[in-house]
């Protein structure tokens, strides 16, 4: 993890192994307040799996899972799961490309 990272934890984050974070990520896993809404969930749990480069200034929130070897480009905010081995970038972050590899 690298520098000026932030985590919001309400309920639950998961940080797998192998992890890379970029200088200045933030993982927020609530809102901070509520809606009224009888379907609304104020916190959702973030799960990052093994093996995963979440690049420099990305935002992850509340609820997202991201797959093993999975890679978040510079700046992106991540609002819904990312599949195992895919490169993901964007506000809100998509899909760009499927079976990625990268080494460090």
């Amino acid at each position: 993890m690298n520098d000026n990272c932030q985590i919001g934890c309400f309920h639950h984050i998961k940080i797998g192994h192998q992890v890379a974070i970029g200088e200045g990520v933030i993982f927020w896993d609530s809102d901070g307040h509520t809606i009224v809404d009888p379907d609304y969930e104020m916190a959702k749990p973030i799960v990052i799996g093994d093996h995963v480069w979440i690049g420099i200034h990305s935002i992850i929130l509340k609820g997202v899972n991201i797959g093993d070897g999975a890679v978040v480009a510079a700046g992106s905010v991540v609002t819904k799961d990312v599949p195992a081995g895919a490169l993901v970038g964007g506000t809100p972050a998509m899909v760009i490309k499927e079976k990625v590899e990268w080494m460090y």
